[in-house]
């Protein structure tokens, strides 16, 4: 199939302006509100390393997702997002980890076992460090992102070395991939 003058030419219009080939890129409006949405969750005071959110912006829709040790996080963060410019709506499927102290202790392990760690430690630096370590009844969930594949690897073996823990699930990706 042959591409008219008229195709190439939106092609290389689409380029210059950053648009997708396909021209099936979100409508700029939609990249503000990500970068947003993203900029206010992770602002928020009580926000930290036990905690995991996510969210999706669907046109002025925002979904947000994930799991947190405290209600008012769960509350503050629905909140925050609502207040953004050009936000209609907001689905709050966060959820909110129940109180046990068993998972307290696990958590306060997990923590030192994979932050304590040389070669992982430097991640404990940052303000909001980025291995996130979500305890739910016993069972353990790493999220976030690493520099490299071996980060990945070592934060699990690590997470996997804490008494009491029934399971690990290693959801961190690798940054650039």
């Amino acid at each position: 199939m042959k591409r008219s003058d008229t195709q190439i030419c939106l092609f290389l219009l689409a380029s210059t302006l950053g648009l997708t080939p396909g021209f099936a890129q979100k409508p700029a409006g939609e990249d503000r509100l990500v970068r947003e949405v993203r900029h206010e969750l992770v602002m928020l005071p009580y926000y930290g390393v036990f905690d995991n959110l996510a969210y999706r912006v669907d046109g002025r829709t925002v979904t947000l997702m994930g799991q947190v040790t405290r209600p008012t996080l769960r509350s503050d963060a629905g909140n925050v997002v609502k207040k953004i410019e050009g936000v209609e709506k907001v689905d709050n499927q966060i959820q909110v980890l129940p109180l046990s102290p068993m998972d307290d202790k696990v958590r306060l392990a997990e923590y030192r076992a994979i932050y304590g760690h040389p070669g992982l430690d430097r991640y404990a630096l940052q303000a909001v460090p980025p291995i996130h370590i979500v305890v739910d009844n016993g069972k353990v969930t790493l999220e976030g992102v690493v520099a490299s594949q071996g980060d990945k690897d070592l934060a699990a073996v690590r997470a996997n070395s804490v008494p009491g823990v029934f399971s690990v699930v290693n959801n961190l990706r690798v940054e650039g991939k």
